[in-house]
C-alpha cells in the first residue's frame, strides 16, 4: 500500500515537473515571438497561451471556462494569435485560476481537438495593435444589395452541370461567362468570348449598380465560385491589363472574412455579410492584394458582439473577437474587359506598364560615365520637362529649415545649392540669399520670383572658396548615383563654408517609421488635408520637396546596411539586380537605389525629348500625350549613412543630426 502511495506521488511529481518546463517554455516563447514580459509575482492579470482565436479556441468557450475561478473584468483576444489575456477583480481570483487551469486539457467545441493551457502572470492586460482601422481607399461595402428572394433565384440560376464554361479546381467550383478566366495566365482571351453572355437574371442588378455609380460601365464577364468551408483563393492582384476599374463581388449563401494587405505589409480583414456587394476601384483594386485564407480551419474571426446582427466590416476590436463557423458561400465577381493597355499610378505591380518599363529601364551605374549620363537621363531633364507642374507643387516651407535659416546672424551670406524654385530664398530678408540649381526651367521660375539664382552643377558650384557664412543642400544629394558622386556633392558645400559655417544637407530616408514615430506622409496619407498635398494630384510630392514617396514601416534598409554599416554606409551596396526598379508611389522602398514616378498632369511632351527621360504609363496616345508619366533617379539613404559619408571630409564636422519627417538630416561645421 506505502509503494503504491509513493508511486502516485511521484507520478504526480513528475506531472507537475512537466506542467512547469512547458509553463516555462511558454514564458520564453511568448518573450522572444510576441515581445510579452511574463512575471514571477502574482497579479490581477494573467496571459494563456494556446487559448487564442488562433488556434481554435472560440470567446464564449474561453470566457465560460475563465468565469469559473472569479470576476473577469477584460478577456482580450488578439487576431490570429495563440494565446489570450485574462484581468480579474482581484489578484486572489488571478492565482485560483493560475493554478487550476496551468496543465489543463481542453477540447476545442468546435473542432473536438485537444488543446493544453499554460498560465503566466503578466502586469497588465494590453494588445499594441489593438488600433481603429479604416477600409482600404476605394473599397465599398454596401450591404444587402439583394433581397433573400434575390439571392435564392440568383443561386438557383447557376447549373452546375459540368460544361464548357464550368470548371471544377482543387479548392472550389466554378463557372464562366462572357469570357473564360484563364488560371494559367490570370487573364482572358479577348478574342474567344463564350456564346450566351451574362445571364439575363443578372441585368437588373447590373442596372442598379449603374444606377447607384458602383460602376461605370456594364459588365461582360462574370465569374460564379463556390466555396466550402476551409476552401479559399490565394492572395492577389486582378490582372490590370485584363479589366477596366470597379470589380463587383457579390457574396451569396454565407459571410466571409476577406484579407487584403497593402505591398508595406499592413493587412486588413473584412467582413464581407451575406448579400453585400464589394466594390473594388482605384489603389483597392490596383494595389492591395485580396484573398480568402486557405487553411485547414472552418472558422473566421469576427465581431462577437454583432454575430446575428449588422456584421461590422474590419474586424480590429480585439476587446470583442469570436470565432465564426464557415458556411458554402457563393460569389458572383462582375468585370469588364479592358481594350486598351491599364495607364495606372501603380507601375510595379502593373503588367501593362511593367513591358514598356523593361524595354527603357536603366542599370546601375558601374562608372563615371554612364553615372553621369543616368543622371542627365532620369534627374537634369526630367526636372526640366516637370519645372512648372513640380513648381506649383512646392510651396510650403519645413519648419526645421526655416529655423536654421533665422538663426544665422544677420548680413549671412547663404548659398542654396538645388534651390528647386526657390522656395527658401525668401525666408530671412536679414539675409543675402542666392540659388543655384542644375534646372534652368526652375531657375527662370526664381527670377520671376525676384529671387537671384543660376544655373550649375552641385559638384561644381562657380562662388569663391570659403565664402559662404552658411549652405543649405535640400533633397538633392539623393539624385547622385554613385557613392562618389554624393560625396563630391558634400565636398562641394564645405569648401564654400567659411571656417565656423554651417551647412543643412536633407535627403531622402529609406526608413518611414522612425522609433515607432510613423512620418507625417504615413499618418495623413489616406485623406490629408494639407493644401499641398491636393495640389500634387499624383505627382508624388505631398509634403515638399524632400518628402519620399513611400509608406514604409521598415525600420531598416532591405538590404541590411542600415545598423551593420553606420560607421561605412556612404559606401552601400548598389542593388542587386542592375535593372533599377521603378517604385510604386505610396509604397515601401524595396531599394536603395530606384526610379520613382512622377505623373504629369495637363502635360505634353516636348518634342525630341529622349525615350529614357520619359517612361510612359501604357495607353492611348491621347493618354500619353495628356498624362506622361516621368522617372527620377533615387538613392534614399538609410539611418546613419549621411553622417558616415559626412565623417569621410576631413575639414567638417557634424554638428547635429536628425531625422525629420522622413529625411535624414545633417548640420555640418566647418573646422
Amino acid at each position: 500500500m506505502e509503494v503504491e502511495t509513493s508511486e502516485g506521488h511521484l507520478k504526480v511529481h513528475k506531472m507537475k515537473k512537466k506542467v512547469l518546463r512547458k509553463q516555462v517554455r511558454a514564458q520564453h516563447t511568448l518573450m522572444r515571438h510576441e515581445g510579452i514580459e511574463c512575471i514571477s509575482h502574482a497579479t490581477q492579470c494573467l496571459v494563456i497561451a494556446n487559448a487564442g482565436l488562433g488556434n481554435g479556441m472560440s470567446r464564449h468557450q474561453l470566457l465560460r471556462i475563465v468565469e469559473e475561478y472569479g470576476l473577469v473584468e477584460t478577456l482580450l483576444m488578439p487576431p490570429n494569435k495563440p494565446y489570450s489575456f485574462v484581468k480579474y477583480g482581484t489578484t486572489e481570483e488571478a492565482k485560483k485560476a493560475f493554478n487550476a487551469l496551468n496543465g489543463k486539457q481542453v477540447t476545442l467545441e468546435d473542432f473536438g481537438q485537444i488543446i493544453v493551457l499554460y498560465v503566466n502572470f503578466v502586469e497588465k492586460v494590453f494588445w499594441q495593435n489593438a488600433v481603429p482601422t479604416s477600409l482600404p481607399p476605394g473599397l465599398m461595402i454596401i450591404e444587402k444589395i439583394v433581397s433573400p428572394e434575390e439571392e435564392r433565384r440568383l443561386l438557383e440560376s447557376i447549373d452546375w452541370i459540368e460544361d464548357e464554361a464550368q470548371k471544377t479546381l482543387k479548392h472550389r467550383r466554378v463557372k464562366h461567362y462572357g469570357y473564360e478566366f484563364c488560371y494559367d495566365n490570370n487573364n482572358v482571351d479577348k478574342d474567344k468570348p463564350l456564346p450566351g453572355g451574362l445571364p439575363e437574371i443578372c441585368d437588373l442588378f447590373l442596372e442598379k449598380c449603374l444606377k447607384q455609380g458602383y460602376i461605370k460601365h456594364k459588365p461582360d464577364q462574370l465569374t460564379v465560385n463556390q466555396y466550402e468551408p476551409g476552401q479559399g483563393i490565394p492572395p492577389h492582384i486582378d490582372t490590370h491589363s485584363a479589366f477596366e476599374d470597379e470589380i463587383i463581388s457579390l457574396s451569396l449563401g454565407a459571410e466571409i472574412v476577406m484579407d487584403f494587405k497593402h505591398p508595406d505589409g499592413h493587412t486588413v480583414s473584412i467582413m464581407l455579410p451575406r448579400c453585400s456587394l464589394l466594390v473594388m476601384a482605384g489603389e483597392s483594386r490596383y494595389l492591395w492584394t485580396h484573398g480568402y485564407v486557405i487553411t485547414p480551419r472552418k472558422y473566421d474571426v469576427v465581431q462577437a458582439s454583432e454575430l446575428g446582427q449588422k456584421v461590422g466590416t474590419v474586424t480590429v476590436d480585439v476587446g470583442d473577437l469570436t470565432l465564426n463557423r464557415r458556411e458554402t458561400r457563393t460569389s458572383f465577381t462582375f468585370r469588364k474587359v479592358r481594350r486598351s493597355p491599364c495607364n495606372c499610378i501603380y507601375p510595379s505591380v502593373c503588367d501593362s506598364q511593367q513591358g514598356q518599363q523593361r524595354q527603357v529601364q536603366p542599370a546601375f551605374p558601374h562608372s563615371e560615365v554612364e553615372a553621369s549620363k543616368l543622371e542627365q537621363e532620369y534627374v537634369h531633364k526630367v526636372y526640366e520637362e516637370i519645372a512648372t507642374h513640380f513648381s506649383s507643387t512646392r510651396h510650403s516651407p519645413w519648419p526645421r529649415i526655416v529655423e536654421f535659416l533665422r538663426s544665422l546672424p544677420k548680413g549671412s551670406i547663404v548659398a542654396d545649392v538645388g534651390c528647386g524654385n526657390g522656395k527658401y530664398l525668401g525666408i530671412n530678408e536679414d539675409l543675402y540669399l542666392v540659388g543655384c540649381d542644375r534646372s534652368k526651367n526652375l531657375v527662370d521660375i526664381c527670377g520671376e520670383k525676384g529671387f537671384q539664382a543660376f544655373v550649375c552643377d552641385a559638384q561644381s558650384v562657380p562662388i569663391r572658396s570659403g565664402c559662404c557664412d552658411a549652405c543649405i543642400s535640400i533633397a538633392v544629394i539623393h539624385h547622385f548615383s554613385t557613392a562618389e558622386r554624393r560625396l563630391a556633392a558634400i565636398r562641394e558645400l564645405a569648401r564654400l563654408l567659411r571656417p565656423g559655417g554651417t551647412a543643412l544637407i536633407y535627403v531622402w530616408a529609406m526608413e518611414q517609421e522612425y522609433k515607432n514615430q510613423k512620418s507625417k506622409y504615413l499618418k495623413e496619407k489616406n485623406g490629408s488635408k494639407d493644401k499641398e498635398e491636393i495640389s500634387t494630384g499624383t505627382a508624388q510630392r505631398p509634403l515638399g520637396d524632400q518628402m519620399p514617396d513611400s509608406s514604409s514601416q521598415d525600420s531598416g534598409c532591405s538590404d541590411g546596411l542600415c545598423n551593420d554599416r553606420k560607421d561605412e554606409g556612404w559606401d552601400a551596396k548598389p542593388v542587386a539586380d542592375s535593372r533599377l526598379p521603378v517604385h510604386t508611389n505610396r509604397t515601401s522602398f524595396h531599394s536603395q537605389d530606384l526610379l520613382v514616378p512622377w505623373h504629369l498632369k495637363g502635360g505634353t511632351k516636348k518634342k525630341g525629348e529622349g525615350v529614357g527621360t520619359l517612361l510612359f504609363s501604357a495607353g492611348s496616345k491621347e493618354s500619353q500625350e495628356l498624362n506622361p508619366v516621368f522617372h527620377r533617379y533615387y538613392h534614399v539613404f538609410c539611418e546613419g549613412e549621411l553622417e558616415a559619408a559626412c565623417r569621410t571630409v576631413g575639414c567638417v564636422r557634424v554638428q547635429k543630426s536628425y531625422y525629420d519627417q522622413g529625411n535624414w538630416c545633417v548640420v555640418l561645421e566647418k573646422l
